[in-house]
């Protein structure tokens, strides 16, 4: 990509860097020559990404965070500032979930989506602006959103939710940087993907009943491109890949028949998937999976449709 000769140099740190999108962005500003700063909550993976990213001659610091912790996000951005001069970009990659009925969802894990996904991406913009706003050359923030943020869909209530807070945050630090003058030297941007195939689905807290999975569900890729696309080139909007586009087009246009064939797509996704004990996944404490970009959803998936049809029929 272009984009890559422009990161060379810049500091970029990535939160939720050990797996899914954040894992990708990390390896790829790293390949492009960045001072990366990755962050998440196991320091073993942080180190193992940091061994890979060396070997393969890149440059880049772990540093253990729970995005949750406002003093250890403030850490963060304090570590990067030091050892590299100041922070560039700062990619605001959270975002777990609890899915199931709302009512069937402990309400302490609808309470983990919202402290982690809303508390953690704010925590995250306030360390990055300040940081901006105090060094010369300003910053790019980039807020990983969702389309559910405008086209949520049932069982996903407190993580819909949560994502429309997202979408809320950079529209209003938008605004406030131009009115402070900053607007100009500090871009905010925020990315809208449509269903991804990460780790999330196999770290999500699920009170389905079946293992999580969703409709024409994206390689995440196209995710990773866009984020550091938006390293050097940030808009205010990015959605990601056609779906999306479609998705956000037509829950401006027509909401309530959004919401009708939301319902129905993810009712039938639910019953889709094999029988899958409840459990709180690792919202509350990291758990030890595959430390990857893919989640292998999309593979299970199609295994699943083989049985799935008899059994929505009940045979």
């Amino acid at each position: 990509m272009n984009e890559h000769g422009q990161l060379r140099g810049k500091t970029i740190v990535v939160t939720g860097a050990t797996t899914g999108v954040g894992r990708g962005v990390a390896w790829e500003a790293a390949r492009a020559g960045a001072n990366v700063v990755i962050a998440a909550r196991r320091q073993q993976e942080l180190d193992e990404l940091v061994a890979c990213v060396t070997a393969a001659g890149g440059v880049a610091v772990a540093v253990a965070t729970d995005v949750s912790d406002a003093s250890a996000v403030e850490r963060l951005a304090a570590a990067a500032a030091s050892r590299f001069g100041g922070i560039d970009v700062w990619v605001n990659n959270v975002g777990i979930g609890a899915l199931g009925p709302f009512w069937d969802v402990p309400v302490v894990d609808h309470a983990r989506v919202i402290d982690v996904n809303v508390c953690g991406m704010i925590y995250g913009a306030h360390a990055a602006l300040r940081q901006f706003r105090a060094q010369a050359g300003g910053g790019v923030l980039i807020n990983l959103g969702s389309v559910e943020s405008a086209a949520p869909l049932a069982y996903q209530a407190s993580y819909a939710a949560s994502k429309a807070a997202v979408t809320a945050l950079g529209r209003t630090l938008r605004q406030e940087l131009r009115l402070s003058g900053d607007h100009r030297r500090i871009r905010v941007s925020t990315i809208l993907p449509w269903a991804l195939d990460t780790p999330f689905w196999n770290r999500s807290g699920n009170r389905t009943g079946h293992s999580l999975r969703m409709a024409a569900m994206s390689s995440p890729r196209p995710v990773v491109d866009a984020i550091v696309r938006s390293c050097v080139q940030p808009r205010p909007w990015r959605p990601v890949g056609p779906k999306a586009r479609f998705a956000l087009v037509a829950a401006r246009l027509a909401p309530g028949a959004v919401d009708r064939v939301s319902a129905r797509i993810a009712g039938v996704e639910a019953r889709l998937g094999d029988a899958a004990a409840h459990t709180p996944g690792a919202i509350h404490e990291p758990t030890v999976t595959g430390a990857t970009v893919t989640g292998g959803v999309r593979a299970r998936m199609r295994r699943e449709n083989r049985s799935g049809p008899l059994r929505l029929l009940g045979l």
